[in-house]
Protein backbone atom coordinates (compact mmCIF):
# COMPACT_ATOMS: atom_id res chain seq x y z
CA UNK A 1 0.00 0.00 0.00
CA UNK A 2 1.05 3.68 -0.25
CA UNK A 3 3.03 4.75 2.45
CA UNK A 4 2.34 7.82 4.42
CA UNK A 5 4.49 10.23 6.50
CA UNK A 6 3.19 13.26 8.45
CA UNK A 7 4.50 16.27 6.42
CA UNK A 8 2.15 15.11 3.71
CA UNK A 9 -0.92 17.10 3.45
CA UNK A 10 -4.02 15.29 5.10
CA UNK A 11 -6.24 14.80 2.21
CA UNK A 12 -2.76 12.44 1.03
CA UNK A 13 -3.07 10.93 4.83
CA UNK A 14 -7.10 10.56 4.58
CA UNK A 15 -7.37 8.97 0.94
CA UNK A 16 -4.61 6.20 2.29
CA UNK A 17 -6.91 5.08 5.45
CA UNK A 18 -9.96 4.94 3.65
CA UNK A 19 -7.62 3.04 0.40
CA UNK A 20 -7.10 0.74 2.76
CA UNK A 21 -10.08 0.29 4.44
CA UNK A 22 -11.94 -0.39 1.01
CA UNK A 23 -9.24 -2.77 -0.01
CA UNK A 24 -8.97 -4.47 2.73
CA UNK A 25 -12.95 -5.14 3.16
CA UNK A 26 -13.64 -3.04 6.65
CA UNK A 27 -15.49 -0.93 4.59
CA UNK A 28 -17.19 -3.30 1.89
CA UNK A 29 -18.86 -2.35 -1.34
CA UNK A 30 -22.04 0.26 -0.93
CA UNK A 31 -20.97 1.84 2.17
CA UNK A 32 -22.33 5.12 2.74
CA UNK A 33 -18.66 7.80 3.15
CA UNK A 34 -20.43 10.69 4.93
CA UNK A 35 -17.62 14.01 4.99
CA UNK A 36 -18.74 14.68 8.27
CA UNK A 37 -19.06 11.23 9.87
CA UNK A 38 -15.12 10.57 8.15
CA UNK A 39 -14.15 13.92 9.26
CA UNK A 40 -15.16 13.12 12.94
CA UNK A 41 -13.88 9.66 13.09
CA UNK A 42 -10.62 10.16 11.57
CA UNK A 43 -10.14 13.64 13.76
CA UNK A 44 -9.49 16.42 10.54
CA UNK A 45 -11.94 18.52 8.77
CA UNK A 46 -14.18 18.30 6.02
CA UNK A 47 -11.93 19.70 3.44
CA UNK A 48 -9.08 17.00 3.61
CA UNK A 49 -11.77 14.31 3.22
CA UNK A 50 -13.60 15.78 0.16
CA UNK A 51 -10.77 15.84 -1.34
CA UNK A 52 -9.89 12.59 -0.48
CA UNK A 53 -12.81 11.26 -1.72
CA UNK A 54 -12.53 12.68 -5.02
CA UNK A 55 -8.95 11.23 -5.18
CA UNK A 56 -10.26 7.81 -4.72
CA UNK A 57 -13.51 8.49 -7.25
CA UNK A 58 -10.57 9.30 -9.83
CA UNK A 59 -8.69 5.67 -8.42
CA UNK A 60 -12.33 3.96 -9.20
CA UNK A 61 -13.13 3.11 -5.70
CA UNK A 62 -15.71 5.48 -4.64
CA UNK A 63 -19.06 6.83 -6.39
CA UNK A 64 -19.82 10.75 -5.91
CA UNK A 65 -23.36 11.41 -4.99
CA UNK A 66 -23.57 15.31 -5.10
CA UNK A 67 -25.38 16.55 -2.14
CA UNK A 68 -25.54 13.47 -0.36
CA UNK A 69 -22.87 11.43 0.35
CA UNK A 70 -20.28 9.12 -1.44
CA UNK A 71 -20.18 4.95 -1.45
CA UNK A 72 -17.85 2.33 -1.63
CA UNK A 73 -17.84 1.50 -5.39
CA UNK A 74 -19.70 -1.86 -6.21
CA UNK A 75 -18.39 -3.60 -9.32
CA UNK A 76 -20.51 -4.99 -11.50
CA UNK A 77 -20.35 -8.45 -13.51
CA UNK A 78 -19.23 -6.31 -16.51
CA UNK A 79 -16.85 -3.85 -14.39
CA UNK A 80 -14.89 -7.38 -13.27
CA UNK A 81 -14.99 -8.67 -16.63
CA UNK A 82 -13.69 -5.64 -17.67
CA UNK A 83 -10.98 -5.74 -15.37
CA UNK A 84 -9.96 -9.22 -16.28
CA UNK A 85 -9.43 -8.33 -19.40
CA UNK A 86 -6.90 -5.32 -18.98
CA UNK A 87 -5.35 -7.35 -16.64
CA UNK A 88 -4.54 -10.46 -19.43
CA UNK A 89 -3.13 -7.82 -21.39
CA UNK A 90 -1.11 -6.22 -18.88
CA UNK A 91 0.63 -9.30 -17.11
CA UNK A 92 1.18 -10.73 -19.98
CA UNK A 93 3.34 -8.13 -21.33
CA UNK A 94 4.09 -7.21 -17.74
CA UNK A 95 6.03 -10.87 -16.94
CA UNK A 96 7.22 -11.16 -20.35
CA UNK A 97 9.32 -8.41 -19.87
CA UNK A 98 10.08 -8.84 -16.18
CA UNK A 99 12.10 -11.97 -17.67
CA UNK A 100 13.82 -10.51 -20.04
CA UNK A 101 14.91 -7.36 -17.67
CA UNK A 102 15.11 -7.94 -13.99
CA UNK A 103 17.77 -7.00 -11.98
CA UNK A 104 19.67 -8.46 -9.05
CA UNK A 105 17.94 -5.76 -6.83
CA UNK A 106 14.67 -5.99 -8.58
CA UNK A 107 14.27 -9.97 -8.28
CA UNK A 108 15.24 -9.76 -4.40
CA UNK A 109 12.66 -7.59 -3.76
CA UNK A 110 10.09 -9.47 -5.52
CA UNK A 111 11.42 -12.66 -3.29
CA UNK A 112 10.72 -10.41 -0.40
CA UNK A 113 6.93 -9.55 -1.73
CA UNK A 114 6.55 -13.74 -1.91
CA UNK A 115 8.19 -14.48 1.46
CA UNK A 116 6.16 -12.02 3.02
CA UNK A 117 2.94 -13.59 1.30
CA UNK A 118 3.59 -17.02 1.96
CA UNK A 119 4.49 -16.21 5.52
CA UNK A 120 0.95 -14.28 5.66
CA UNK A 121 -0.93 -17.32 4.57
CA UNK A 122 0.88 -19.97 6.63
CA UNK A 123 -0.28 -17.89 9.49
CA UNK A 124 -3.84 -17.34 8.06
CA UNK A 125 -3.65 -13.40 8.05
CA UNK A 126 -5.56 -13.35 4.77
CA UNK A 127 -5.33 -9.13 4.77
CA UNK A 128 -1.56 -9.24 5.04
CA UNK A 129 -1.22 -12.19 2.17
CA UNK A 130 -3.88 -10.64 -0.53
CA UNK A 131 -1.47 -6.78 0.39
CA UNK A 132 1.77 -8.78 -0.74
CA UNK A 133 0.12 -10.67 -3.49
CA UNK A 134 -1.01 -7.10 -4.92
CA UNK A 135 2.29 -6.03 -4.40
CA UNK A 136 4.41 -8.97 -6.41
CA UNK A 137 2.33 -8.01 -9.46
CA UNK A 138 3.20 -4.30 -8.82
CA UNK A 139 6.75 -5.30 -8.42
CA UNK A 140 6.63 -7.54 -11.67
CA UNK A 141 5.39 -4.56 -13.60
CA UNK A 142 8.36 -2.26 -12.23
CA UNK A 143 10.80 -5.18 -13.52
CA UNK A 144 9.23 -4.58 -16.52
CA UNK A 145 11.31 -1.37 -17.38
CA UNK A 146 8.43 0.12 -19.30
CA UNK A 147 7.90 4.10 -18.07
CA UNK A 148 4.59 3.86 -20.05
CA UNK A 149 3.13 0.55 -18.50
CA UNK A 150 4.42 1.80 -15.11
CA UNK A 151 2.32 4.88 -15.65
CA UNK A 152 -0.73 2.98 -16.93
CA UNK A 153 -0.67 0.37 -14.30
CA UNK A 154 -0.72 3.19 -11.27
CA UNK A 155 -4.19 4.83 -13.11
CA UNK A 156 -5.25 1.24 -12.42
CA UNK A 157 -3.32 0.25 -9.64
CA UNK A 158 -6.57 0.79 -6.81
CA UNK A 159 -8.90 -1.26 -8.92
CA UNK A 160 -6.40 -3.80 -9.88
CA UNK A 161 -5.24 -4.04 -6.07
CA UNK A 162 -8.89 -4.44 -5.38
CA UNK A 163 -9.24 -7.30 -8.26
CA UNK A 164 -6.45 -9.19 -6.38
CA UNK A 165 -8.18 -8.77 -3.15
CA UNK A 166 -10.86 -11.04 -4.37
CA UNK A 167 -9.88 -14.44 -3.60
CA UNK A 168 -10.07 -17.03 0.09
CA UNK A 169 -7.06 -18.99 -0.94
CA UNK A 170 -4.04 -17.15 -0.20
CA UNK A 171 -1.88 -19.96 0.14
CA UNK A 172 -2.54 -21.32 -3.49
CA UNK A 173 -2.21 -17.98 -4.87
CA UNK A 174 0.99 -17.14 -2.79
CA UNK A 175 2.43 -20.94 -4.05
CA UNK A 176 1.95 -20.11 -7.91
CA UNK A 177 3.97 -16.33 -6.96
CA UNK A 178 6.99 -18.43 -5.90
CA UNK A 179 6.34 -20.61 -8.87
CA UNK A 180 6.53 -17.66 -11.06
CA UNK A 181 9.15 -16.23 -8.71
CA UNK A 182 11.63 -18.95 -9.90
CA UNK A 183 10.64 -19.01 -13.45
CA UNK A 184 11.17 -15.21 -13.99
CA UNK A 185 14.35 -15.64 -12.29
CA UNK A 186 15.56 -18.19 -14.56
CA UNK A 187 14.53 -16.34 -17.26
CA UNK A 188 12.38 -18.76 -18.90
CA UNK A 189 9.98 -16.91 -20.38
CA UNK A 190 8.18 -19.61 -21.96
CA UNK A 191 7.73 -20.80 -18.34
CA UNK A 192 6.84 -17.55 -16.91
CA UNK A 193 3.78 -17.12 -19.86
CA UNK A 194 2.17 -20.17 -19.21
CA UNK A 195 2.56 -19.84 -15.42
CA UNK A 196 0.68 -16.43 -15.79
CA UNK A 197 -1.20 -17.42 -17.80
CA UNK A 198 -3.04 -20.18 -15.34
CA UNK A 199 -2.29 -18.27 -12.53
CA UNK A 200 -4.89 -15.51 -14.55
CA UNK A 201 -7.74 -18.52 -14.97
CA UNK A 202 -7.47 -19.41 -11.26
CA UNK A 203 -7.69 -16.13 -10.15
CA UNK A 204 -11.02 -15.94 -12.37
CA UNK A 205 -12.15 -18.74 -11.17
CA UNK A 206 -11.05 -17.86 -7.51
CA UNK A 207 -12.94 -14.63 -7.77
CA UNK A 208 -16.04 -16.35 -8.81
CA UNK A 209 -16.23 -18.82 -5.61
CA UNK A 210 -15.75 -15.47 -3.56
CA UNK A 211 -18.61 -13.89 -5.15
CA UNK A 212 -20.82 -16.71 -5.05
CA UNK A 213 -19.44 -17.51 -0.97
CA UNK A 214 -20.66 -13.57 -0.54
CA UNK A 215 -23.95 -13.31 -2.03
CA UNK A 216 -25.04 -16.55 -0.02
CA UNK A 217 -23.33 -15.00 3.27
CA UNK A 218 -26.04 -12.22 2.09
CA UNK A 219 -28.99 -14.26 1.75
CA UNK A 220 -28.44 -16.43 5.36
Amino acid sequence: MTATTPREPEAVRVAARLRDDILDGVRPAGSKLVERDLAAELGVSRVPVRDALKTLESEGLVTLRPNTWAVVREFTPSDIADLHEVREGLEALSFRLATQRHTREGLERLRAAVNAELTAAEHGDVVAARRAAADFHEIVTDLAGNRLLSEVELVLRSRMRWLFGQHDDVALIARQHAELLEAIALRDTDRVLDLAAEHLEKGRRQQAEHEDAARQSDTR
